[in-house]
This record gives C-alpha cells, sequence and structure tokens, in this order.
C-alpha cells in the first residue's frame, strides 16, 4: 500500500505537468496530428423525392414607344372631338403632370387658315386655350387687319389655331425635341382632320415639328408645302413684341397670307 506522501507527492507533480502544458497523456509513438480527418461535417439532408418545380422566368419590362403609341392613338381618330380626347388621355409625354389645363384649340375648325404656334404659356395654361396672352392678343390684332378673326361664324373669315403641345412646359421653356416627337403625329393627324387651306407656322418650334426645320428669320415670308397644303412661316408674335421693328415681315406675311386666299 502506497503511503499518504507518495500520493501527495504525485499529484503535485501531476500539476506541475500541467502547468508546464503537458495536459494529455503521451502514446509510445508520437500523433502527427496535421494527418488526421478534418471533423465531420454535419450530414446532407436526405435527396428530395421530386425535383423542385423551376420558377417561371420574370418578365422583362419592355420600353415604351411614345412616338409609336401617340402614332396609334391619333390614327384611330376620325374627327377632331376624338382627337381631343385621344391626346388628353396620352399619359407618356411628361408636361401633363406639371400642366394645370389641357389647350387643343381655339377658332372655327373649319375655317381656311389654321394657325399653330409652340405651347400654352400661363394664361393659356389658366385658360385651357391656345394664344389668349399677350401674344394671343397681338395675334387677334394682326390677323384682324386683313378680316381674318378667330370668333368668327364665316369659315372664309375665320381661325383656327392650336399648338405643338398641348400642355405648358415649365417657366415657359421651349419644347424639347422628345416632347415634339411625341406630339407630332397628333399635330399632323389635326392638320389632316381640320382641313384647312393653309397653314401658319408660327415661330421655331412648328417649323422644326411640321418641316423638320429651324431659323425662322430664313424661313418666314417663303411658301412651302406640308401634308398635302400650303405653308407659311411667320415670326411669332411673342418675337415681335421683343423686336417691334420685325413688325415689318410680319405685315408683308399677312399681305402674301391675304392674296393667297383671294379667289
Amino acid at each position: 500500500m502506497e503511503s499518504q506522501d507518495t500520493y501527495w507527492s504525485d499529484l503535485a507533480a501531476l500539476a506541475w505537468q500541467v502547468e508546464l502544458g503537458a495536459d494529455e497523456a503521451t502514446l509510445e509513438t508520437p500523433v502527427d496530428r496535421y494527418t488526421l480527418d478534418p471533423r465531420p461535417t454535419a450530414p446532407a439532408p436526405p435527396a428530395v423525392a421530386e425535383a423542385r418545380t423551376t420558377p417561371p422566368p420574370i418578365p422583362q419590362v419592355q420600353d415604351v414607344d411614345p412616338v409609336a403609341v401617340a402614332q396609334a392613338a391619333a390614327d384611330a381618330a376620325t374627327d377632331l372631338p376624338a382627337l381631343a380626347r385621344a391626346m388628353e388621355a396620352f399619359e407618356l409625354c411628361d408636361l401633363k403632370k406639371g400642366a394645370r389645363s389641357f389647350a387643343f384649340a381655339d377658332g372655327q375648325p373649319a375655317a381656311r387658315v389654321m394657325i399653330v404656334g409652340e405651347a400654352p404659356g400661363r394664361e393659356e395654361d389658366q385658360q385651357g386655350k391656345p394664344f389668349v396672352g399677350q401674344a394671343g392678343q397681338l395675334l387677334n390684332r394682326m390677323f384682324g387687319a386683313i378680316g381674318l378673326a378667330r370668333d368668327a361664324e364665316d369659315a372664309a373669315q375665320a381661325l383656327y389655331i392650336t399648338n405643338v403641345l398641348p400642355w405648358r412646359p415649365p417657366a415657359n421653356r421651349a419644347p424639347e425635341a422628345a416632347e415634339i416627337a411625341m406630339m407630332l403625329p397628333f399635330l399632323q393627324r389635326h392638320i389632316v382632320l381640320a382641313n384647312p387651306d393653309l397653314v401658319v407656322l408660327m415661330g421655331n418650334t412648328p417649323c422644326q415639328a411640321i418641316l423638320q426645320k429651324t431659323g425662322i428669320t430664313r424661313l418666314r415670308g417663303h411658301w412651302t408645302e406640308a401634308l398635302g397644303r400650303p405653308v407659311m412661316p411667320m415670326l411669332h408674335p411673342a418675337y415681335l413684341l421683343r423686336q417691334p421693328a420685325a413688325k415689318r415681315e410680319a405685315w408683308a406675311d399677312l399681305l402674301d397670307i391675304q392674296a393667297r386666299l383671294t379667289p
């Protein structure tokens, strides 16, 4: 039987070895722990008896061509009221979101002369009619001088007035090319349905839309043809308010229009 002293001395020796780092028993041959198998991974879940159904592919959103949409809507309009409804329902022009009113046209639809302007201004946006502000009042006086008016009952003395854009651009900025392009099918259909004897293009924007040309000071006063009818480019009344000296050229153009309308 071992004595009590031997037990305590052995225990002390073991504690000393543990403190030195010898914390496990050794075998007769050293163990190379770098060659041991890694810890086994969790067992894989049992195979699913039936293959999962592959989800359908997410449909890709196709880009909408606003010009094509406008062309289809314009082509479907068989009269001016239908065209007005189609234009007012057109949702792809962002100008509609910021405008107060939809300004389609004013005057006598059966008039011999159709005037095409640029876009509504502040007064036009408030009243929902084209050319009712200061420039519109000058336009009334200009054409009144050759016997034409928007409120005339007789189509021979009447005017029919519209714009390239029916909604006011923010801060009266110039219309962008994309806005002109998407509203052009409506404007072309508008001219065809109204069927005037001649069209007056007031300023650069309608010339850009109908003639694909700009430079109104060069274009004005020269008859051309578009959509099967005579077209006269003229200086916009707003320009004449800023440049009163240019009224001489505008008066010459008005006399030319009067001569064209005279039998």
